[in-house]
């Protein structure tokens, strides 16, 4: 028997791999550990690339059903996050983020918007002990926000230009995007 195993120890681990990427309670956590182990920082858009939003209008609600306008936030820094709580790289990228709020919450205008259930963004939110805004999406995203692949990530300037535009999970916490939102804030 333990020829047997020492002879297909690589089958045997692979396999076991596959089921437990099969199983859902293990296969969530393999997934954001993976995705956390690959994010890097992101990096910034080419100066003559970035795009500029055309319209800050999109309306949006809480998970409590207060209306809100993202036009609100016109001729502030912003950062845009859409995401899911169903997503790995989403998952993944979550704790970064909100050490990125705990930082500049008071000086960014922070939307973590989703299309999921009120209920089920409060439930994720509170067992993650997170304390970032959360938003539902109540329509689609400007033009230039308007993306089939979460989580994608914005960073918009003032001047409403789009600095940074991420898919994937990104390390948020990094010096990379501290120096570049500081820059943005004395602009």
């Amino acid at each position: 028997m333990i020829h047997f195993f020492k002879k297909n120890w690589s089958t045997i681990l692979f396999v076991a791999a596959v089921v437990l990427l099969l199983i859902p309670q293990t296969s969530m956590p393999i997934k954001v550990f993976v995705s956390r182990l690959f994010a890097l920082s992101p990096s910034e858009i080419n100066a003559d690339e970035r795009t500029v939003l055309n319209t800050y209008e999109w309306n949006l609600s809480t998970t409590g059903g207060e209306r809100v306008n993202f036009s609100q936030s016109q001729g502030k820094v912003v950062l845009v996050n859409l995401w899911a709580t169903w997503c790995p790289p989403c998952v993944a990228e979550m704790p970064s983020l909100q050490k990125l709020y705990d930082v500049y919450g008071d000086k960014v205008d922070f939307y973590f918007v989703s299309s999921e259930a009120p209920l089920t963004i409060e439930k994720f939110i509170q067992k993650k002990g997170y304390t970032f805004p959360v938003f539902i999406e109540t329509q689609s995203p400007p033009k230039d926000l308007l993306t089939q692949t979460i989580p994608t990530t914005y960073l918009i300037s003032k001047e409403g230009r789009i600095i940074i535009h991420e898919t994937g999970a990104a390390n948020w916490d990094s010096d990379e995007v501290n120096t570049i939102l500081d820059s943005l804030l004395i602009q």
